[in-house]
């Protein structure tokens, strides 16, 4: 589908702009859940406001995948939009907890069709040249709502109340629709076919109950929870793939995994939300206890970690549009990554905070080398009547990825505090304040325990970034195409 460079620039700015106002969603609201909670006289659950966005995007991945292929995106993504809308204008006016996190789930559910249909619709109008330039553009909106979002969050609840975290969506999600209404063309469906709702049901069990387990893991009291929650995700899943391997359309198409380039480009994928998303998320806590630093500084290594991202995830778009080249990119940047984690796990405590900021700046560069890119080169591997569905399982793999490895990262930092802390220091109870209001000699102590603690931590996620590597090496070599070929393999060798 060929459209004029005015269209094509404008469907750019509003994938962009509903990409970036569903990314901010959830990192600006971090800053603003306390004050919420306590509006809302709920502090005991106000861990669901980001639990149920995050559970309902990652489940309704598949099914909107599907619905795109089976529908065409345009009309998913503008329903997602509206939808979007509407849900942030409800959490603004919640009134209750409960209805907050109903909201949420919504708002998390049209979320996911944002992203998802944003990176489905460049496939469709784009040549596979075209899109790793075009994704990275667009995939630039998450980085970009990991920096600003903490900042934009604290200053909107401080001055103008915390309903307003939500209801900015409104104008800028208005702008974004009018934009769409015009610049997304109407995109052919593919085949009409029976949806796969037993492989839906299925496979959506198996997600909730595995974000719900991870989600309980670290928590004693939910010892018998997290058990029965694993069991169900086992269960489900062996279902899932039953049906599957059966059904003519499935929701996921398994066949396609045999590919070398999806396979690969799938464990990639999952590598980005394993390593770097889950990590950065507790760096600040890590140099706030092992470096003594403020919360302000602690926050800028994963600063560094997300700019490095930044810049090199559009770096690389540009070059595999202009080149055509795409295996050299993945293969440097699961090296870079490897090799920052490294020295991640083999810096002494107490070095200058130029050091680490260094260190996880390459790892944000290595990073961003490949988390658009492999995208576009998965989808160049599809017939473009399948596009969805095989963008939804790549954000799948993602997701999850993020989501397991997250909460197992805070189950050893927890555990193993707990466990090697000294006598007369409680994990529970121990804060930096606390820490930096100590004695030297049990500042060191501490700072030895997170060190103990981590370097674990920074090499395994280097051999996560090292699997990486063998992953990048079994991509088929070849070139993105230049030409629009539909239900076709594009990628030439």
């Amino acid at each position: 589908m060929q459209l004029s460079a005015l269209r094509l620039r404008l469907l750019v700015v509003s994938l962009l702009t509903v990409s970036f106002i569903g990314a901010l969603d959830n990192t600006v609201v971090s800053t603003s859940l306390a004050t919420i909670a306590g509006d809302l006289g709920a502090l005991q659950n106000m861990g669901w406001v980001i639990v149920g966005y995050t559970l309902a995007s990652t489940v309704t991945l598949p099914v909107i995948g599907k619905l795109a292929d089976l529908l065409g995106p345009r009309s998913v993504f503008l329903v997602s939009l509206v939808v979007f809308i509407a849900a942030s204008l409800a959490c603004g006016f919640s009134s209750s907890m409960l209805w907050l996190v109903a909201a949420r789930v919504v708002q998390g559910m049209s979320s996911a069709g944002l992203q998802l249909m944003s990176q489905t619709i460049i496939a469709r109008v784009a040549t596979p040249r075209q899109r790793p330039k075009l994704l990275s553009i667009v995939g630039a909106a998450f980085p970009i709502a990991i920096l600003i979002g903490p900042v934009l969050g604290g200053l909107i609840t401080d001055y103008w109340g915390w309903p307003w975290v939500f209801w900015i969506n409104l104008p800028v999600g208005a702008v974004a629709f009018a934009l769409a209404i015009f610049a997304v063309p109407h995109i052919e469906p593919g085949v009409r076919a029976p949806f796969d709702f037993a492989g839906t049901i299925s496979l959506t069990v198996a997600l909730v109950a595995v974000v719900l387990a991870v989600t309980w893991v670290g928590d004693p009291s939910q010892g018998l929870q997290t058990v029965l929650a694993f069991g169900c995700c086992a269960v489900a899943t062996a279902v899932f793939f039953v049906i599957e391997l059966r059904v003519a359309e499935p929701i996921v198409p398994l066949r396609f995994f045999a590919d070398r380039t999806v396979a690969a480009g799938t464990v990639l994928s999952a590598i980005v939300g394993i390593s770097v998303f889950s990590l950065t998320s507790y760096l600040p806590t890590y140099f706030q206890m092992a470096y003594q630093l403020s919360a302000t500084l602690s926050g800028l290594v994963p600063i560094a970690t997300v700019f490095g991202m930044l810049v090199s995830n559009v770096a690389t778009g540009i070059l595999a549009s202009r080149t055509g080249e795409y295996r050299l990119f993945p293969i440097i940047g699961t090296s870079l990554g490897t090799a920052g984690l490294l020295a991640m796990a083999a810096l002494p405590v107490g070095l200058p905070i130029w050091v680490p900021m260094v260190a996880m700046a390459i790892v944000g560069v290595g990073t961003g080398s490949f988390m658009s890119l492999i995208v576009a080169v998965v989808q160049s591997a599809v017939p473009s009547s399948e596009t969805g569905s095989i963008t939804a399982a790549v954000n799948l793999a993602r997701q999850v990825g993020a989501t397991v490895a997250t909460a197992l990262i805070g189950g050893v930092i927890g555990f193993g505090v707990a466990a090697l802390l000294p006598g007369g220091l409680d994990a529970q109870t121990l804060t930096p304040q606390l820490v930096r209001a100590a004695s030297p000699a049990v500042q060191l102590q501490v700072a030895e325990v997170y060190s103990t603690v981590f370097v674990p931590i920074f090499a395994a996620t280097a051999l996560v970034f090292a699997v990486g590597i063998v992953a990048s090496v079994l991509l088929p070599p070849g070139r993105l195409s230049d030409e629009r070929v539909a239900d076709v393999e594009t990628l030439s060798v």
